[in-house]
């Protein structure tokens, strides 16, 4: 069985975080927003602020989910091994995003997926414990909480059927237009591809070279500007209509 990895200790040369910088990383959350500064002061006395080297492991699946995290800085691979033994990459998560929220909702109290830094990475940890008694006794933070996870649960049922029904650009355009800015009101959104094109190709299950063809073509046409991690939204309509197009 696979066992918890220990991060790589936070270097004393790097800049430490400020307890304002803290608060609005853990305000970020959304089930963690609405927190009074009594409860927010109270959670973060029990964090740390660890540091992975580039593709360092930060837990490992079926190990003991003591840890919620939420990534300040680079970005994390998710990965689920599957019964043959490969690993299937889930997502990316990149600056604000959390780790390990669903082993808070497992009978078995394990994570249920594998995390690897795809590059260095500082991570806040959150003792578990803590989080799941914020859940006991805020009701408005539960049920944020549990809107998250329905809205995850969606979005990968979403990429089963595309993985399963639609072609290489459906899901590529699909996977651009769900990373909008929520809301946005701008005239060309931008997408930050945080993850190396090879860990968006799998997860995309498309090969590095087919991702690229793609993002290319959709440049070509108007639809996008790519500057290096920088991804504009020329025309969100158009992307739409290549997508109903190769349908």
């Amino acid at each position: 069985m696979l066992t918890d990895t220990v991060p790589v200790p936070s270097s004393s040369t790097e800049p430490l975080l400020r307890p304002r910088q803290l608060r609005e990383l853990v305000r970020g959350v959304s089930w963690l927003g609405d927190l009074d500064d009594d409860a927010l002061e109270a959670l973060l006395k029990d964090t740390e602020v660890r540091t992975l080297a580039s593709h360092g492991w930060l837990f490992r699946q079926e190990a003991p989910a003591h840890w919620l995290y939420i990534v300040i800085s680079g970005a994390v691979r998710l990965v689920r091994a599957t019964r043959d033994g490969r690993l299937a990459t889930i997502r990316c998560v990149a600056r604000g995003g959390t780790l390990g929220e669903l082993s808070m909702v497992s009978r078995a109290g394990v994570y249920l997926y594998s995390a690897q830094a795809l590059r260095r990475t500082r991570v806040l940890a959150i003792p578990a414990d803590r989080c799941r008694a914020i859940l006991d006794r805020q009701p408005a933070c539960r049920a944020e909480f549990m809107s998250r996870l329905a809205l995850e649960l969606t979005e990968r049922l979403e990429d089963l059927a595309l993985l399963t029904q639609a072609d290489a650009m459906a899901r590529l355009i699909s996977y651009l237009l769900r990373e909008l800015p929520s809301g946005h009101t701008t005239q060309a959104p931008v997408v930050r591809l945080a993850m190396p094109k090879r860990w968006l190709a799998a997860q995309l299950a498309m090969t590095p070279e087919t991702l690229s063809r793609l993002l290319a073509r959709l440049r070509d046409e108007g639809a996008i500007h790519i500057d290096g991690q920088r991804l504009k939204v020329l025309d969100e309509q158009k992307l739409r209509d290549i997508m109903l197009a190769e349908d």
